[in-house]
């Protein structure tokens, strides 16, 4: 067991629901928050936070990150040290995009190697899970790719989900925030069983469609009927935003995670067209978007020491 003082780990924003998947899928974006954490003779902990809506993050013992670090020496029944943690944001808050759970990735894996690895990675995921409620963000920000999870006797069995090397994510993210509880205010607390088959078959469809990079399939896989129709008024400018990226090419437009990030799928064709097609019509509500063309991050958190 190798003990070290200091350790970097780099975790992606993620992707949740892709329509149909709700709660039970996600992917890694190349996009990525940066934390650092070093062992120093202060009691306590220190926080400094730079980067995108640094502002807006807690540096005390309150903040996320810090209750995750925290969290895995409580799991193993130790004291957590003292700890200085410097903080680079680029993925940003209350957005859809995992921020919270690259936050919790980010505090159990530092934790872990500065507590000398006595967890395995599937260890440090039940518990990123746990904290987070359920798998479809957490997944992937640690492991990486597309990832579906689902419950098996008191665990979870993650399967990898292919995705083709032509199917771009393309995130339109706006200058407002949505919580994730308001989005989850919105839903209803039974669905008919018709809807209940409607998702099954097109998440099944959606599956396939990510593997074979058939437009045909995404058109129809990305319909959901659990969430989005629910979510759609609490983000100004959706029916606009859909509207523009379909007609630049795009196979469909989807809620990310709780919103109000938007994410259109398309191939490398299109991408560039959807960009600014998204971007056009967002603007045209009065809303200031940033729209990027991003790939699947493959690998998950990485951590260096």
């Amino acid at each position: 067991m190798t003990v070290v003082s200091s350790v970097s780990v780099t975790v992606p924003a993620t992707t949740a629901n892709l329509g149909p998947g709700f709660d039970c899928i996600g992917a890694a974006l190349t996009l990525y928050n940066e934390f650092k954490f070093t062992n120093h003779n202060q009691a306590g902990v220190t926080i400094t936070v730079t980067g995108l809506e640094a502002e807006q993050v807690k540096t005390d013992e309150s903040n996320l990150l810090y209750q995750a670090f925290v969290k895995l020496y409580q799991h193993l029944g130790q004291t957590p040290p003292a700890v200085q943690i410097e903080i680079k944001l680029a993925v940003p808050l209350a957005r859809g995009l995992g921020s919270s759970a690259t936050a919790i990735v980010g505090g159990l894996v530092g934790a872990n190697l500065l507590a000398g690895e006595p967890l395995t990675q599937s260890q440090v995921m039940e518990l990123a899970i746990a904290m987070e409620g359920h798998p479809d963000n957490v997944v992937p920000a640690l492991i990486g790719g597309c990832r579906l999870a689902a419950s098996s006797d008191g665990g979870w069995e993650i399967c990898d989900v292919p995705w083709h090397e032509d199917i771009v994510p393309v995130v339109a993210i706006p200058n407002f925030e949505l919580s994730t509880q308001e989005a989850r205010r919105v839903l209803p607390t039974q669905v008919s069983r018709a809807d209940a088959i409607f998702n099954t078959a097109h998440l099944g469809l959606l599956l396939r469609g990510l593997e074979t990079g058939r437009k045909d399939w995404l058109r129809a896989a990305l319909q959901d009927k659990l969430h989005q129709p629910y979510r759609e008024s609490l983000i100004q400018g959706y029916d606009a935003v859909k509207e523009a990226a379909l007609a630049a090419g795009a196979c469909g437009m989807v809620i990310s995670g709780a919103g109000p990030t938007l994410l259109a799928l398309t191939d490398t064709a299109h991408s560039e067209a959807v960009v600014a097609a998204m971007s056009s019509a967002w603007q045209q509500q009065g809303i200031s978007p940033v729209v990027r063309s991003l790939a699947i991050d493959t690998q998950g958190a990485r951590s260096f020491c």
